[in-house]
C-alpha cells in the first residue's frame, strides 16, 4: 500500500487532500508545525523531517506561506525525501508564476524550479485562488465603510474541494511532469466578486476601484494570473458563498 505524506496537511487545501487520499484507503502521514506525531517546522529541517519522510512513497507538497520561507523548506524536504528514497513529490502551484512579477508568485516558480531539478520524479499542477482566499480578502476590506479594489484587475476563483480531488489523484498517478492548469468557472471582475460577497453577507459598503502602479499591478490587470481556456472549475463563488451562509 502506497505510504503519501502530505505537508501542510492541517491547511485549507492540505486538509482536503489527506481526507481524500484516507478515504480511498491509502495510508497518510500529515506534516505541519503543530500535528503531531510529526510537528516539523519545513524551514527548519532537522531530524523530524527525516522522520516524517521515512518508508514514504509519494509527498504533496501543500505547505506554503506568503511571509517567507517556502524557498528554504523545499530545499530542506527535498533533501529529507532524497535521502529516504521517495518516488514522486506533487507540488501545487500558482496560474501565472512565470508571468507576474509579484514576490510571492516568484517564490512559487523558485520552488517549481527546485522540484524540477530535485531528481525525484515529479507533477506540478498550478491553479487559480481559491474562493476562500478572496473571502477572507473581503471580509477585511468590508470592515471599512469604504471597500478600496486594484481597478480593472479580474480574477477566476476556484473551489478547493475541486483542487484536492486533482491532487489526490495525482497522487496515486505516476508523477507526470507540469500538467494542465486548473481555473475556475468564470473570470470575473474583482468588483463584480466584491458585491457578491457583500450581498451574500448583508454588509452595505460603498466600493471603490483605484487605479495602482508597478510591473505586478500590469500583469494582473493583463491577466497573467487568469487561464481561460482552462476554466475546468464548477462551483462559481456564489455557490461558495451560498454553502457557507
Amino acid at each position: 500500500m502506497t505510504m503519501i505524506l502530505v505537508t501542510g496537511g492541517t491547511g485549507t487545501l492540505g486538509r482536503l487532500v489527506t481526507e481524500r487520499l484516507r478515504a480511498d484507503g491509502h495510508k497518510v502521514r500529515v506534516l505541519s508545525r503543530h500535528a503531531k506525531p510529526y510537528a516539523v517546522d519545513l524551514r527548519e529541517g532537522g531530524a523530524g523531517l527525516d522522520a516524517a519522510v521515512a518508508g514514504v512513497d509519494t509527498i504533496v507538497h501543500c505547505a506554503s506561506t506568503p511571509r517567507g520561507g517556502d524557498e528554504r523548506a523545499a530545499k530542506h524536504l527535498i533533501g529529507a525525501a532524497r535521502r529516504a528514497g521517495v518516488g514522486h513529490l506533487v507540488y501545487i502551484s500558482i496560474v501565472g508564476v512565470d508571468r507576474v512579477p509579484f514576490g510571492y508568485y516568484r517564490t512559487k516558480l523558485a520552488v517549481e524550479q527546485q522540484v524540477e531539478a530535485s531528481g525525484i520524479g515529479w507533477t506540478v499542477l498550478r491553479t487559480t485562488q481559491f474562493h476562500d482566499l478572496l473571502a477572507q480578502v473581503f471580509r477585511v476590506l468590508a470592515k471599512s465603510p469604504v471597500v478600496p479594489l486594484p481597478a480593472g484587475v479580474r480574477d477566476q476563483p476556484i473551489e478547493v474541494a475541486e483542487v484536492a480531488d486533482r491532487l489526490a489523484g495525482l497522487a496515486v498517478d505516476a508523477p507526470a511532469g507540469r500538467v494542465d492548469d486548473m481555473g475556475g468557472p468564470e473570470v470575473r471582475s474583482f468588483e463584480s466578486l466584491a458585491r457578491a460577497y457583500l450581498k451574500a453577507t448583508g454588509r452595505r459598503r460603498a466600493v471603490v476601484n483605484v487605479p495602482l502602479t508597478g510591473k505586478a499591478y500590469r500583469e494582473f490587470r493583463a491577466g497573467g494570473h487568469l487561464t481561460p481556456e482552462r476554466a475546468v472549475g464548477e462551483a462559481t463563488f456564489e455557490d461558495y458563498l451560498a454553502r457557507r451562509g
